[in-house]
């Protein structure tokens, strides 16, 4: 078969295949040449999700028409020198505007600085049109209309209106995150409108994440070898069903890239389950020799000339800003608390409930606590009912220092606190309810701990210590001996100093062996064969044994949720105070080894508001 050369019509078609994915990917393309001319506001408008119409304004420094003529023209860029390792714009390769021509309607009018008028020049599915005056006070309005509508086996793939507006949408944010300094709007006949004014990274942040996410997150501000993390991620107790909510940024690029998203699930690791994801927004600025973005046409992927310098740095920067983070946990739980108790937000015996459906308070019965709440039998019930109010007014109080009750009873209570425990983060213990839950009480209102939560956490982190500080381990009688290839021998040596700080020790058998002497206690029987095999593929993958580490840790998690205080134990008043000074002194503390809050707090004002004070 001969050999042709193709048409410039394919080749713009072929190019719009990599570039031209959705209309999300020509938002993204066009916004980013804004933000290249220098915009400090930009304007999105679409319909139909995209598909019909897009349409970006900017007051950016706008184009002549030598300059309008060329950009629509392949690899035909302002931003580019001759060096592709110092790229220092968003847009570089000089597709996107051929690309998008090729498949749609591609209007451009634009006027630049010092210029008499605007220019305006139009590509129709590929066919350029002569530039001809148009008028325009200043920057550059481009429009895109009937995105692949002669190209149907594109646009049979796209999704509905709204998911492709929602993608839109998903984009803008993630765009406008990264340049807190730039005004954007986004609006249209298929959504409402989006008013992002211009200010700092936080208010930003506020903007596009909500307030809620700035209560409940931890600042970074870190700088290795030349590079820089900066930015804000959310404690682990403040987490989310999906890994939408996190933004990378790489010198002011959003990416979605692998690397970054697996660094951070090992540094959230330790607190949080795999189905559930923390949220964040970090912005990392390297040095543009030290990361190529010429990776892929859509540049929504990177690679770092040294990976594990940036993914340690990552991971080192988030774990210890849980570390510092101490017992801090999630807002969520008290606002979450504070809803159940509003109107609507739990049921009284007023409004009625189905037989059994209600749950009397301790001390009563279901019946005996519907009879309390019927006609005159109420004022009866409360007088003599141990937790009512008596003759003269004042709140029943247990015996002191006793956690006897009532029959049926599912609180005990301790005596009042004097000033000083009250100061303490965590205040002082007031009771212990349903045999699981501690009620303490501090200067700003109420805590309510869950003890085997928080307990399971303080003996995790027992066991995590001493996984630090060298761990115990157990001699085989019968060395094992594991035939590996000669490179995974040889890798395996090199970090046999390292295994051996987990208890695992082991030593090269000649040229494709290594005999397994000794394992970790703590793992108890173990199959070293399979063990030792599965760290070979590790160090070949990542350059570290990262999997033994993780074996462990999950190995001490589970033996510190059998070996912590269990629900339903009753507790005295000094195990509880005990129980609180410690999650004060441990570490991440906040939530248990699941990723669940080990206590929530609700703020003195908000009780007072929920009975009108």
């Amino acid at each position: 078969m001969a050999i042709v050369r193709l048409s410039d019509s394919m080749i713009n078609q072929i190019a719009a295949g990599e570039v031209v994915e959705r209309p999300a990917s020509v938002v993204k393309e066009l916004v980013e040449n804004a933000i290249d001319a220098g915009a400090s506001r930009i304007d999105i408008v679409t319909a139909e999700g995209g598909k019909r119409l897009i349409r970006i304004s900017d007051n950016g420094c706008g184009m002549a028409r030598g300059d309008l003529e060329l950009a629509v023209e392949r690899h035909c860029t302002s931003k580019l020198t001759d060096d592709l390792l110092d790229i220092r714009t968003l847009g570089f390769r000089g597709e996107a505007l051929p690309s998008i021509g090729s498949v749609s309607c591609l209007n451009i009018l634009s006027r630049a600085m010092g210029e008499a008028h605007a220019w305006q020049i139009t590509v129709d599915n590929g066919a350029v049109q002569p530039a001809r005056p148009g008028a325009l006070s200043a920057g550059t309005v481009i429009e895109v209309r009937d995105l692949f509508s002669r190209v149907p086996a594109r646009l049979k793939f796209l999704k509905s209106d709204r998911a492709e507006a929602n993608a839109i949408t998903e984009t803008v944010k993630r765009v406008a995150l990264a340049f807190p300094g730039i005004h954007f709007t986004l609006g249209g006949s298929d959504r409402g409108t989006l008013d992002w004014p211009a200010g700092t990274i936080r208010d930003r942040i506020r903007q596009i994440l909500g307030r809620e996410f700035l209560d409940n997150a931890m600042e970074l501000e870190t700088e290795r070898e030349g590079i820089l993390l900066s930015g804000l991620a959310g404690l682990p107790t403040f987490n989310r069903g999906n890994a939408l909510n996190q933004h990378f940024f790489v010198n002011g690029r959003p990416v979605r890239d692998k690397q970054l998203l697996g660094a951070v699930r090992g540094a959230y690791s330790d607190f949080l389950p795999r189905d559930r994801h923390p949220v964040l927004a970090l912005f990392l600025t390297v040095p543009p020799q030290e990361v190529d973005v010429n990776v892929h046409p859509a540049k929504a992927d990177v690679r770092f000339r040294d990976a594990a310098l940036v993914r340690g740095l990552l991971v080192g920067s988030l774990k210890r800003a849980i570390l510092e983070a101490g017992h801090r946990a999630s807002s969520e739980g008290g606002a979450g608390m504070t809803a159940a108790f509003r109107p609507g937000g739990m049921k009284s015996p007023s409004a009625g409930f189905a037989p059994g459906e209600y749950q009397a308070p301790f001390g009563y019965d279901a019946a005996e606590y519907e009879t309390a709440f019927s006609g005159t039998a109420q004022s009866t019930a409360r007088s003599q009912h141990p937790n009512g109010f008596g003759e003269r007014g004042h709140a029943y109080q247990p015996e002191i220092g006793s956690f006897a009750q009532p029959s049926g009873n599912a609180a005990t209570a301790d005596r009042e606190p004097g000033e000083e425990p009250l100061r303490h983060p965590l205040g002082a213990a007031r009771a212990q309810l349903h045999k699981n839950y501690i009620i303490a009480q501090t200067e700003r209102g109420l805590v309510i701990v869950d003890q085997h939560a928080a307990h399971e956490r303080i003996v995790y982190e027992a066991l995590k210590k001493g996984l630090k500080e060298g761990l115990a381990s157990q001699l085989l009688l019968i060395p094992e001996i594991v035939d590996l290839p000669e490179e995974d021998v040889a890798r395996l040596s090199e970090a046999a100093e390292g295994l051996a700080t987990l208890g695992l020790h082991i030593e090269q058998f000649g040229p494709g062996a290594i005999a397994v002497r000794e394992t970790p206690a703590l793992l108890g029987e173990v199959d070293a064969q399979a063990l030792v095999r599965d760290l070979a593929d590790e160090l070949a993958e990542w350059g570290s044994a990262q999997g033994l580490r993780d074996r462990l840790e999950h190995v001490a998690a589970t033996m510190a949720c059998h070996g912590s205080v269990r629900s339903g134990r009753l507790l005295k008043p000094d195990e509880m105070n005990a129980l609180l000074r410690q999650m004060e002194v441990t570490p991440n503390s906040g939530q248990c080894n699941h990723g669940r809050p080990t206590w929530v707090e609700l703020d003195l004002k908000d009780i007072e508001r929920l009975f009108g004070r």
